[in-house]
């Protein structure tokens, strides 16, 4: 039965589970070694996130042989050029859209609140179960805009100690810059003999699934949010450039992140005009089939290659497990999760290959066979 491949499955999931178990039961002793790592995720991922965005401007900048120092400062120079060219130019206009949206909150939580009342009335109508689902759903989200509400001094402090955090993500990226073609190398190097190649191609293949899905869905989302800031700016909608920046930010989330951004879109044209509401209907329709049949198809191709229920299951769970920031590293987490098992499953076959040869070629097993 050991060697049974679904016994040694079970077996493994069985010792996962229990280590998990003994883990979460002796957690207080790894606490200050979680607050620590918990401290450093943040800007660590965020200076990956920018270094996959430069390397391909640092590769064009070394092919006209300028030295490396020279290129991270030319870098380093041109991101603080467009950070305070968007704090000149964007976050004013953003700043006032904030504050004519908080100025007109009153009215629009009464048009929501009387639009939400409307539907109550109408609910008579409707089968029991069904009113019971939408009884269930409106107090669900009570509770979670309660939830948010208690908790918004907790927000804004947490918020203050990551902007403070946020300080390392330079000298992150600064050395990310400096030594990246070392860090497989140093990986690898305890190892020895076909693991140490299998470690260095599975590290090659994480590298190669990371900087294709960032810099493809970075493309794809500033092209979407520029499509529809024209848009909305085309029809006259309230808070364009704020909606836009919203689907900048959540079009990073594969298939769910444009419909993310068009809740708020559409809440806001149904308050401001009716008919604005088909319009911005509209407007999204054809940039979600700009998207998925021209933007991403030349942009990233088949880079992950993963259902879109796959990716939809992994965000929720993402979601409850870790809030909006997990939803973002989400699915690159389980695209990397992939490449890791792929990666196992072909070492693992290719072994097992090599061994059946060596055993079919070897004189002695032949001899004893006749």
């Amino acid at each position: 039965m050991l060697n049974k491949a679904w016994f040694r499955s079970g077996i493994a999931i069985l010792l996962t589970f229990l280590i998990i178990k003994v883990f979460m039961e002796i957690n207080q002793i790894f606490y200050p070694i979680i607050v620590i790592v918990q401290s450093i995720l943040l800007p660590l991922l965020l200076g990956g996130f920018l270094f996959y965005i430069c390397l391909p401007f640092q590769k064009m900048l070394e092919k006209r042989k300028i030295p490396r120092w020279g290129s991270i400062t030319i870098l380093m120079i041109a991101l603080v050029f467009v950070i305070m060219l968007f704090i000149s130019i964007v976050a004013p206009l953003v700043t006032d859209q904030i504050n004519n949206l908080i100025r007109n909150m009153p009215y629009i939580q009464r048009e929501v609140q009387n639009a939400v009342d409307y539907a109550l009335q109408q609910r008579d109508r409707l089968p029991d179960n069904i009113s019971q689902k939408i009884n269930d759903s409106i107090e669900s989200i009570s509770g979670i805009v309660t939830d948010m509400l208690s908790n918004l001094f907790g927000y804004i402090s947490s918020l203050v100690s990551t902007l403070f955090l946020l300080i390392l993500v330079p000298f992150f990226l600064i050395y990310m810059l400096k030594d990246h073609e070392r860090f497989i190398p140093f990986i690898a190097k305890p190892f020895r003999g076909r693991t140490k190649w299998f470690v260095v191609n599975l590290c090659k293949d994480i590298n190669q699934t990371l900087q294709a899905y960032i810099q493809g869905q970075v493309t794809v989302s500033l092209i979407l949010g520029v499509l529809l800031y024209i848009g909305y700016t085309f029809v006259g909608l309230d808070y364009a450039l704020l909606l836009a920046l919203l689907a900048l930010v959540t079009n990073m989330i594969p298939f769910l992140g444009p419909w993310l951004a068009f809740i708020p879109a559409a809440i806001i044209s149904i308050i401001q005009d009716p008919v604005m509401f088909i319009w911005v209907s509209i407007i999204t329709l054809i940039c979600q089939q700009l998207e998925g049949n021209v933007i991403t198809p030349n942009i990233m191709g088949k880079t992950l290659s993963i259902h879109p229920l796959t990716i939809i299951t992994v965000i929720l769970a993402a979601g409850n497990l870790g809030g909006f920031v997990a939803i973002l590293i989400a699915v690159p987490t389980y695209a990397v999760i992939k490449t890791i098992v792929r990666n196992v499953y072909t070492h693992r076959q290719s072994i097992s290959s090599t061994a059946s040869r060596t055993v079919e070629d070897d004189p002695i097993v032949d001899n004893d066979l006749k």
